[in-house]
Order: C-alpha cells, then sequence, then structure tokens
C-alpha cells in the first residue's frame, strides 16, 4: 500500500507544481479539466484549471493535486486543501478501507470506475481529515 500527499487549490496548481518540480526534479503528469468528459459545460477558465497533476517524490510515491472547480460545487476552504491519497493492493482493500475510514463521515465520491481508469472514491472522515482510495484497475 502506499500513501501519498494529494493537495488542492483555487486554480493555481500547475504554477505550485512548476515551482515543486525544480526540486523534485520528476517527470511532471498534467491533466486539464478540459480533458474531461463532460467538459463542454465548463467555462473556459475552468476548462484551464488543472484536473489532476503529479510528480515523483520516492519510490513509486507522488506529490499530486487538482484545482477546485466551482462549476462541480467544489470550493477551497482551509481543510480541504490537503488529502492523505491511499492506492490500496486490491479492489477488495480499496473497499475495505473506504468502507472503514468514510463511516460516519461524509462520502464525496462513492468508489467507481473512473474514465482514467482507477477504482476511485473520495470521503470526509467524522475528523474531518480528507481521503482519496484509488486503485489502478490494471492491477485486476
Amino acid at each position: 500500500m502506499k500513501l501519498n500527499p494529494y493537495l488542492n487549490f483555487d486554480g493555481n496548481a500547475e504554477e505550485a507544481f512548476r515551482f515543486y518540480n525544480t526540486v523534485f526534479a520528476g517527470e511532471l503528469f498534467l491533466q486539464r479539466m478540459a480533458d474531461a468528459p463532460g467538459s463542454e459545460n465548463l467555462s473556459e477558465s475552468e476548462k484551464g484549471r488543472v484536473m489532476h497533476v503529479a510528480i515523483p517524490i520516492g519510490d513509486g510515491q507522488f506529490l499530486m493535486a487538482s484545482d477546485c472547480s466551482s462549476n462541480s460545487g467544489q470550493v477551497l476552504t482551509k481543510g480541504n486543501n490537503n488529502y492523505i491519497s491511499i492506492t490500496p493492493d486490491s479492489r477488495e482493500e480499496a473497499d475495505r478501507i473506504f468502507n472503514g475510514l468514510s463511516e460516519g463521515g461524509q462520502i464525496e465520491m462513492p468508489m467507481a470506475e473512473m474514465f482514467w481508469g482507477d477504482y476511485f472514491g473520495s470521503f470526509v472522515d467524522k475528523f474531518g481529515v480528507c481521503w482519496m482510495i484509488n486503485f489502478p484497475i490494471s492491477r485486476d
């Protein structure tokens, strides 16, 4: 299992990660909101926001982030700018962790297969900690 820090930004994720990459010097991976299905409903400024960005920071670990999208109801507030992202070793383990940690919390996205090819879900636990569970379907 791997734990990865996941950050949220309000429109400056790319700028932050270009800066972070000067330190970590890994290959920068970047997807924009315009790359997602349904992006035709976004404003031009939101289409340019970062849907997902990542840089390697260690042995199989990544620093990851995205920009919040007001079109989908996301607003950056103190507390949701940091997530713990878990990559478990199996789909079953993903479900077990998601169901256990989300109990009594608020589910943002239930576990489901996503267009980018992973089995993913996110929630805020009952203590206010933000979590993402992400299992690469290619491992099934």
